[in-house]
């Protein structure tokens, strides 16, 4: 089993994934969802992000009979009752895009002081095979928002979020420092082992 599909059609989020795993995991075929244009992913019913990305790892590897990695992960800020949160992706509408979304925080983000602007990224990530979930881990990345968008990397809603001690926005930073500091990126460190013990037992 040297392959491992991630289940997403994120460009963006597929990307930093990859680019992360691919330092982590070597003579792995990492695949995508963009190599099955016929599967349809279920629809998003937890209410945590680690409820959603157990049942989207679980589905897809059972549907696609694959190891398969998923994630979900979003945005939370305490002051606004947690918002974006799980509907990061959809928060201004389900066909929304980045932009729109940002847009609607940076509307809610203007009502708060200062001191009420700090948030943290969230990300949880399955590993499962078509029998059962292997093992979830979480990550958090915690700083503040900002009120209007900074830098041009990243996507989301990086451009209006700073990590404590870097005084820069996620999209200003550098991509390598980035994937260290990030939700997701600490969330596969913690699942490294893991993927790397199943491939070990697969040889």
């Amino acid at each position: 089993m040297n392959e491992l599909l991630i289940a997403t059609n994120n460009l963006n989020k597929r990307l930093e994934l990859v680019s992360i795993l691919k330092g982590q995991l070597t003579d792995v075929d990492i695949l995508t969802l963009h190599q099955f244009p016929e599967f349809k992913p279920e629809q998003e019913k937890g209410k945590t992000f680690l409820e959603n990305a157990e049942a989207k790892a679980l589905y897809a590897a059972k549907k696609l009979k694959k190891l398969v990695l998923a994630d979900d992960s979003g945005l939370v800020v305490p002051a606004l009752d947690g918002e974006p949160g799980i509907f990061s992706a959809r928060y201004a509408g389900e066909e929304a895009s980045d932009k729109d979304n940002r847009n609607k925080l940076i509307e809610k983000l203007s009502l708060l002081n200062e001191e009420e602007r700090k948030g943290y990224f969230e990300c949880a990530i399955a590993l499962a095979t078509p029998e059962k979930v292997l093992k979830v881990t979480l990550g958090r990345s915690e700083g503040y928002l900002v009120t209007e968008a900074r830098g041009g990397g990243g996507f989301g809603y990086d451009s209006l979020f700073v990590k404590y001690e870097y005084n820069k926005t996620f999209a200003e930073l550098d991509g390598e420092v980035k994937n260290k500091i990030s939700a997701r990126g600490k969330a596969l460190e913690k699942m490294r082992n893991c993927l790397l013990d199943t491939f070990l037992q697969n040889l």
